[in-house]
């Protein structure tokens, strides 16, 4: 049993690190590069669709006091992780920390976690994507075959001119004399991912430069929507004192809103922060990862956390909470202005911004892919790089082909929070692994150093944990199912194989 905790060598990881060649991941990015790749997968479902879900069923207008709730949780996590990328730039995010710290079996455990996370993060924005990416086009008079852009078995009527499901016909409207079709597969979506995929093989550079242009344009239409929000409040402030009172909404039948109810909204909404955890796993292709890693890091984090905030804040005050909990919220409130070409433009930037967010989780994916492979738990298919474009081509593809299914024929409905639970877990794993170096390692030179330990990782333990508890029981019994699978192939192949435990 004692082998299962077997640390791998702190000397042995910097080894890697300053492995060069055709066989390593090619060193190209750099601060700016890091912090746009985490506003990339940041700024995306979290404004575009989670936030009027997280207004309308758990903490109405206070749900700017959910993304300060979840900020802090981010914070403290944020802290532990730019110091361990700081100390290990390796690639792998939390599965390569754990390792270093708290042994070989909860390092597999986290690994196995991060690649749910991100292929099911991955699935779910792939299927935002294609629905805005469709109504886009359909506002355009464009119509794909309806049956290729909804899941197997996902009944369409044809409504006001667009493809909507069923379910999402407004409350009185009857769909009879309305034209009907049965999904069979989300064509879309499949392009979608398969796209990201060749980006992503192509190269870790172009990869970049394709996400900071494009975080360039959704930036600038968040901003759009900030300054409209604003001009039509301060010229209607009836409107927004309506909408915000109550700002804390008292608690319901189903134990929504009230002050718990904040809390139930930073953890359904925690899927918008997945971004910066997603910055590490490329901490092995950044250019001088001391420095630039925390930056990366930290500068995405506070740059999101204060636009989901003031995004919230203005989204509540255009529209009631009660009427949030559809599909466009963003659009929806653009709309309440007046402003014609709002909503074509919100959905443009959500092409955009869920485009980056797709790229960066399966950029996650093949990156921890990569370093389990590294090490032996995986086969080595999953390390090998392209002698050209110097990615993990091989992991990047089957990964690719993998998620491109999910949101293809899977009607899944609880995804981001099964991504949560993922995450916060990650978070966790962190938080305990800097704490345990401090106490083993304290005499380690250390680039950036996580202030006030132990408190901030205690903190950000304690923070994780309440709001893992906040989740729905369908998210702890899918991710201890996967869990098992886990295991199995764990001690069914991964022992071993692994280097760390053939070096005695």
């Amino acid at each position: 049993m004692a082998s299962l905790w077997k640390i791998k060598p702190l000397a042995l990881l910097h080894q890697e690190a300053q492995e060069e060649g055709e066989h390593t991941l090619k060193r190209s990015l750099g601060a700016l590069n890091l912090i746009m790749l985490g506003i990339g997968a940041i700024i995306g479902a979290g404004i575009f669709v989670l936030t009027g879900q997280a207004a309308a069923r758990h903490a109405g207008p206070a749900v700017a006091l959910s993304f300060v709730l979840a900020g802090i949780t981010c914070a403290f996590a944020g802290l532990c992780y730019a110091e361990f990328a700081s100390i290990i730039p390796i690639a792998g995010s939390a599965y390569t920390y754990g390792y270093a710290t708290l042994g070989e079996f909860v390092a597999w455990i986290i690994g196995w976690d991060l690649v749910l996370e991100y292929a099911f993060g991955a699935a779910t924005v792939a299927s935002g994507w294609a629905g805005y990416f469709n109504s886009f086009l359909q506002q355009l008079h464009i119509y794909i075959p309806p049956q290729l852009t909804a899941t197997t078995g996902t009944v369409l009527v044809f409504y006001q001119q667009q493809w909507t499901p069923l379910m999402s016909l407004p409350p009185g409207v009857s769909d009879a004399g309305l034209p009907h079709v049965t999904g069979l597969f989300n064509l879309i979506a499949i392009v979608a991912i398969l796209l990201v995929t060749t980006i992503l093989v192509v190269g870790i550079q172009e990869s970049a430069s394709l996400n900071t242009i494009i975080v360039i344009v959704k930036l600038a239409i968040v901003g759009v929507f900030i300054v409209v929000g604003v001009y039509f409040l301060m010229k209607h402030p009836q409107v927004a004192h309506a909408n915000w009172h109550p700002f804390i909404p008292p608690r319901d039948s189903h134990g929504n809103f009230g002050v718990m109810g904040i809390a139930a909204g930073a953890a359904s909404i925690f899927f918008s922060y997945i971004g910066f955890d997603a910055v590490s796993t490329a901490a092995q292709e950044a250019k001088n990862p001391q420095r630039d890693m925390p930056i990366g890091i930290l500068g995405s984090l506070v740059i999101c956390t204060l636009l989901y905030i003031v995004v919230s804040t203005i989204l509540t005050g255009l529209v009631n909470y009660r009427s949030l909990d559809v599909a466009a919220p963003v659009a929806f409130g653009i709309d309440a202005t007046g402003v014609s070409w709002g909503s074509m433009l919100v959905k443009i930037g959500a092409i955009f911004g869920l485009g980056t967010v797709m790229l960066v989780m399966l950029l996650g994916q093949s990156r921890v892919f990569f370093s389990m492979s590294r090490d032996g738990l995986l086969p080595k298919w999953a390390s090998e790089i392209h002698p050209k474009f110097r990615t993990p081509w091989k992991s990047t593809i089957i990964v690719g082909l993998v998620v491109a299914l999910m949101p293809a024929f899977l009607p899944i409905d609880r995804l981001s929070e099964l991504v949560n639970i993922g995450t916060l877990l990650a978070f966790m794993i962190v938080c305990t692994g800097v704490w345990i170096l401090r106490v083993r390692h304290p005499e380690m030179h250390r680039p950036f150093k996580t202030p006030l330990v132990p408190f901030v990782p205690i903190m950000g333990i304690l923070t994780a944990l309440f709001l893992m508890v906040q989740l729905p029981r369908i998210t702890w019994i899918v991710m201890l199912s996967w869990l098992v699978v886990g295991l199995v192939i764990y001690f069914s192949y991964s022992i071993k194989h692994s280097r760390v435990q053939k070096m005695g």
